[in-house]
């Protein structure tokens, strides 16, 4: 069997695909609202730097159409407006319900890949 050497950033990117929805819903479990620009910022700080707004807003979208946040556009204070993303109840039960199994399956495969690098 040959392993296909991805470079770190393409590594991470796929990482990225199977949790992204599950970090921003925990994000605005967390404030209650946000709107996009500051989701990207506490993902970087959060230690999840390479999401691009080209990845986020249709993420948000998605989210929003089905039913685990709604979006709201408000007017800004001396510049554009910002259409804000607050979680709803059903965003809440997703994040409980598909963030344990997350966990659990990231738990399981942080064990494997330690005894194999321990091995």
């Amino acid at each position: 069997m040959v392993l296909v050497r991805a470079e770190p950033r393409g590594r991470r990117t796929q990482w990225l695909r199977g949790v992204l929805d599950l970090a921003v819903l925990a994000l605005l479990a967390e404030t209650g609202e946000d709107y996009g620009y500051t989701l990207l910022q506490r993902l970087a700080k959060a230690g999840l730097p390479d999401v691009q707004a080209g990845t986020l807003y249709p993420l948000l979208n998605r989210l929003a159409a089905d039913g685990l946040v709604r979006a709201e556009w408000r007017a800004g204070a001396g510049g554009p407006g910002r259409k804000f993303f607050a979680l709803t109840d059903e965003g809440r039960t997703a994040l409980t319900e598909r963030g344990a199994e997350w966990t659990d399956f990231a738990r399981n495969a942080v064990a494997l890949v330690e005894r194999g690098m321990r091995a």
